[in-house]
């Protein structure tokens, strides 16, 4: 690990670590100096992502277990703390999608999209304060989604859920403001995730990569957003450089909520 080591000494919790967004997140956190324990219900991709942390020299220990389960974070706090002292961050990054329009929408996929992307957030953070008052203050960071601000036919549930987290980081970072522990969200546009390249094949099964070029042209910066392009915000709202930030969501979105682009109007310079 050739990180500066900002995150030295401090121990990080990331949910839905395995791959995409969460594992890009966990391996900057540990190449900054971190700690990191990473949650997720893969067990296979999970711990082919902590055997690459810990083989490049980074603190890592894997949790394989149901986010929507009160016991899974709070195991995986507990184990935590017992191995590396305490937690400083919290890292809510699980989620999914299920697609449907609403008259025919099952009852059982909404509460899955709902449990994960939301309620799991209730589990872990309600765990985690208490170790983070113990520390003098933390930083939680919630991973919501453009979609709650901008959506496409289809995504009730996602949308309602990524909705409800922006809400959630905002009465939660009041309640807990004067402890020294704060709360932001990050509402990330099309990236390239396992997720989007589901969706991607179910938008053309045909040819999967065109609807990706599609997602793409979608976004003003006219490219998909990476995981690391994400994982570089999380790491700075962790930080202390971003130490009056609590409450706030933060769009990394490609430009996308900003408008659409593709007029051909010549410049007025």
């Amino acid at each position: 690990m050739n990180g500066s080591g900002t995150f030295a000494g401090k121990v990080v919790l990331v949910t839905g670590a395995a791959m995409g967004i969460g594992a890009a997140i966990s391996a900057e956190f540990a190449a900054e100096g971190a700690a990191v324990g990473l949650i997720d219900v893969d067990r296979a991709a999970l711990d082919t992502t902590v055997g690459e942390i810990t083989a490049a020299g980074g603190k890592a220990i894997g949790f394989a277990g149901d986010i929507r389960e009160a016991a899974t974070s709070a195991d995986a706090i507990a184990r935590l703390v017992e191995e590396f002292g305490g937690l400083d961050i919290l890292v809510n990054n699980a989620g999914v999608v299920r697609y449907g329009f609403l008259p025919t929408f099952p009852e059982e996929d909404w509460d899955y999209v709902l449990d994960i992307n939301l309620k799991a957030m209730y589990q872990s953070a309600r765990v985690a304060i208490p170790e983070m008052r113990k520390r003098g203050g933390g930083a939680i960071i919630n991973l919501a989604s453009v979609q709650a601000y901008w959506s496409h036919q289809g995504a009730v549930a996602y949308s309602a859920s990524k909705g409800g987290v922006v809400a959630f980081t905002r009465a939660l970072a009041l309640d807990h403001a004067r402890e020294g522990i704060r709360v932001c969200a990050i509402a990330p546009g099309t990236v390239r995730t396992p997720m989007v390249m589901d969706a991607a094949q179910r938008a053309n099964a045909e040819d999967p990569d065109a609807a990706l070029a599609q997602f793409a042209g979608a976004h003003p910066i006219g490219r998909l957003i990476e995981p690391v392009d994400i994982a570089n915000v999380v790491l700075f709202l962790a930080s202390d450089k971003a130490g009056a930030m609590t409450g706030a969501t933060v769009l990394v979105d490609g430009g996308l909520v900003a408008g659409t682009v593709g007029w051909d109007i010549e410049s007025e310079e």
